[in-house]
């Protein structure tokens, strides 16, 4: 059985269009009546990775948010608005996240309401492959469903975040930093995200494609108008359709390798229905995506030390540029190993301990670190 994908061309964040687009969108699923019942409470789960101003494209945009709340709380829905970014989860951050992204202002014009409560729970997930149980943000058993609300954008560690790397941020704060210390490299991780997207099952997930992000994502790379609203029941098959749109193919994105693995996806559009515009008007060939690769590319070629010493050689490294620093010590707050240190009012890295997670640049407000990929592993990615 096919899985339903709603595919709608929005061209800008006139709020009039995107309500519109949305509209179609639940019509093309089979309507908000099949999904929500009137009464119930929904969080819709933004990314809100950290304080960013809407036209950056970093975050899911509020126009986007406040035509979804508003066509829930039309229907009769109560809607709660959050995440967990990057960094402490305490009042304090959520309050001027909310407030620079935008987004307080949403929910005081539609009637929403914003999740200040920073506690967590256990989960258990028999659906895990890696992770049976998993810590998550106490406002999930405060609802009664969840719609994942993500951000069409590129990724430095795992080339793309859609729909399932957008689950991610049920993790609490600070505690998403025991995930990439406990899963160094991109499979085992890949596959702790799509844990962590089953062990929640968002009812219904849209990603703001209006525009994008490409390059030095997820923070600190370029806008890029894509015009898309995208839909579905499955997380999985929504991300397949979004980087078809962006000419990515699915052996590039670590998460969905990981689903057509454990039968979630195909990984193509066998699989998919796809309602609402023509993929074909969306099609981006040359939008701008980082490499990534597996750091251990020679594990079972080479002896252990050989293979060990040449992938040292050919790892993607953080780079700080000092001169834009602004000394905030976000980087070395957030680093997962603890492995920066703030020398008069600077990052250093110790690249010994480093696992390329790049929460660093991820989470720099000023965009004052750079990810250096040496020539050698830029080859090798295209092999």
């Amino acid at each position: 059985m096919k899985e339903k994908v709603s595919l709608i061309r929005c061209n800008d964040y006139n709020f009039d269009k995107v309500k519109s687009s949305i509209i179609d969108s639940f019509h093309n699923l089979g309507g908000i009546e099949k999904y929500i019942d009137k009464g119930e409470t929904v969080l819709l789960k933004l990314n809100l990775l950290m304080m960013k101003k809407p036209e950056d494209a970093t975050t899911t945009h509020p126009v986007f948010t406040k035509a979804l709340a508003q066509v829930l709380i039309e229907y009769g829905a109560r809607v709660i608005i959050g995440d967990s970014p990057g960094g402490p989860f305490n009042n304090t951050l959520l309050k001027r996240i909310y407030k620079t992204c935008g987004i307080e202002k949403v929910a005081e014009e539609v009637g929403a309401e914003l999740n200040y409560n920073t506690n967590s729970m256990e989960i258990a997930n028999d659906k895990g492959l890696i992770l049976k149980r998993i810590t998550a943000i106490e406002v999930l058993q405060e609802v009664d469903k969840v719609i994942s609300v993500s951000k069409l954008k590129t990724h430095g560690m795992m080339t793309f975040t859609g729909a399932v790397k957008n689950m991610f941020g049920v993790i609490p704060g600070l505690e998403k930093a025991e995930y990439h210390v406990r899963f160094k490299d991109y499979e085992s991780f890949s596959n702790a995200l799509v844990d962590i997207c089953l062990a929640v099952t968002p009812t219904l997930s849209f990603m703001d494609g209006i525009v994008g992000m490409e390059g030095a994502g997820p923070s600190a790379g370029d806008t890029r108008k894509v015009g898309a609203v995208i839909a579905s029941t499955s997380p999985y098959h929504l991300d397949v359709v979004a980087t078809s749109i962006i000419g990515l193919k699915s052996s590039k994105v670590p998460t969905i390798q990981r689903c057509i693995e454990r039968n979630l996806c195909k990984g193509n559009l066998e699989d998919i229905e796809l309602l609402g515009d023509s993929l074909e008007g969306f099609i981006l060939n040359d939008f701008v995506v980082p490499e990534t690769r597996s750091l251990d590319l020679l594990d079972g070629i080479l002896p252990k030390f050989v293979s060990n010493l040449f992938n040292n050689l050919i790892q993607p490294k953080p780079v700080f540029n000092h001169d834009k620093c602004v000394g905030c010590s976000d980087c070395a707050e957030s680093c997962p190993p603890g492995v920066i240190d703030m020398i008069e009012n600077r990052p250093h890295v110790s690249l010994e301990g480093c696992i390329r997670c790049f929460c660093c640049q991820e989470l720099c407000p000023a965009e004052a670190v750079d990810i250096h990929r040496p020539i050698l592993m830029k080859l090798l990615s295209k092999m």
